[in-house]
């Protein structure tokens, strides 16, 4: 079916496969989800999400080159490098969970509505100046967390564990926050987080649900959704995509994407297919066990932002319900995959893509030139494809290294090669 090939194996599981999980499910986005994401809390999202200084749409990369050889009608592709400044979708969630949690405490200490307009001039700054946010990340959270707590006036302490490259680490304290690197992986700096918030009194911003925890990673996924929007406005097809491909993580962002392409679709939604690497698939397992499972060891792969061992349960109830699919794929096929973005071999604009932005992409090629596996998700000639291209080269040196150049080098090409 496809001209590519790229190296490792390709898991897929359908869901229909697992054991006690009942998702897909038709019809319209049920009432029981709306708690978690809905249109309706959108709309105050994309409200204020749209009034912060530098907000402007993403593009919707048109890859119709790269369509052409894997044998598929269309692939549009999300490139998220630009928002805001801070080279991924995360400005968008951890920024506006933190303008919703200090909204609350305003309202809570004083019965007065802040906006976000309030806080940047500086109206609440007696009560803000004293609220410390915290969280742990592999380094887009964290920074989207960083530059809200900057951009609205309160305190930040952010943890990051072992492997976090240093590029990151800088990165994150270049918004002025404190930046305490622990041992272990990213769900043991998430237990340190937690401890230290109890101790010191300060504010959980964090992007994964927990028992007990769940007001602020609903806030951080409806700030994903105002990217989703952007998509659907942007979208140059006549009919909607058959397929999304999204990246899995903790669940939080594959989650936002499917609730509103549910929500605004319905049954014309398409295909909706998870990917994780195969050395971190807490959501591939969770859907192999019927029930959120996490999995253990270093969770060592290159993808760092979807380096996570457990799934936010949040995230989870809104994916078992509409997920049609949970893939896997190895670093090898994601670093390919940057690179053929960056060379553009078939005519497309060259994308600078980070090493977590392209699972779905590597995924869609990988599973095109296996034709078992596309006839198992449904691909052919006809299909429509959207993906989330969900950073940039969010660590410069890191892409250099892998694509062999640098991504201000890859993205001034004046033309691709066709």
């Amino acid at each position: 079916m496809s001209t590519l090939d790229l190296p490792g194996q390709l898991a897929v599981l359908p869901l229909a496969h697992c054991a006690g999980v009942a998702g897909p499910a038709a019809g319209p986005y049920p009432d029981r989800l709306k708690p978690i994401l809905s249109l309706a809390a959108h709309a105050e999202a994309m409200t204020e999400i749209s009034e912060w200084p530098g907000y402007a749409p993403t593009p919707l990369v048109n890859l119709a080159g790269m369509a052409r050889a894997a044998g598929v009608g269309a692939i549009h592709y999300k490139h998220e490098s630009s928002r805001f400044g801070l080279g991924s979708f995360k400005a968008l969630g951890g920024a506006y969970a933190v303008l919703r949690l200090l909204k609350k405490e305003i309202l809570r200490r004083t019965g007065q509505d802040a906006s976000s307009r309030d806080l940047i001039d500086g109206k609440f700054a007696d009560i803000v100046s004293g609220i410390t946010v915290t969280c742990a990340t592999d380094g887009n959270h964290g920074r989207s967390v960083a530059w809200g707590a900057q951009t609205f006036g309160c305190k930040c302490v952010i943890y990051i564990h072992a492997t976090v490259s240093e590029a990151r680490r800088e990165a994150i304290a270049r918004y002025g926050a404190e930046v305490i690197r622990t041992t272990g992986n990213y769900d043991d700096a998430v237990r340190t987080a937690d401890v230290d918030a109890k101790a010191h009194g300060r504010f959980i911003v964090s992007d994964t649900s927990y028992p007990g925890y769940t007001d602020v990673p609903r806030d951080v996924m409806q700030g994903y959704s105002v990217m989703v929007e952007e998509a659907l406005r942007q979208w140059p097809e006549t009919q909607p995509p058959t397929h999304v491909l999204i990246q899995g993580g903790v669940g939080g962002l594959a989650a936002a994407v499917c609730a509103q392409m549910w929500e605004r679709l319905g049954n014309k939604r398409g295909r909706f297919i998870v990917v994780e690497p195969d050395r971190a698939a807490c959501l591939y397992a969770s859907a192999l066990a019927g029930a959120p499972t996490a999995v253990h060891g270093d969770l060592d792969t290159l993808m760092a932002g979807l380096a996570c061992g457990e799934v936010s349960l949040i995230a989870w109830e809104v994916l078992e319900a509409g997920t049609s699919d949970f893939l896997t794929i190895p670093d090898a096929a994601a670093v390919t995959t940057m690179r053929l973005l960056a060379d553009s071999p078939f005519g497309d604009t060259p994308v600078a893509a980070g090493e977590s932005a392209v699972a779905g992409l590597a995924a869609l090629l990988m599973a095109c030139s296996r034709p078992q596996m596309a006839a198992t998700l449904g691909l052919d000639s006809d299909s429509r494809v959207l993906l989330f291209g969900s950073e940039g080269a969010t660590d410069p040196e890191l892409y250099t290294k892998l694509v062999g150049r640098s991504a201000e080098a890859v993205e001034a090409q004046p033309e691709a090669r066709s």
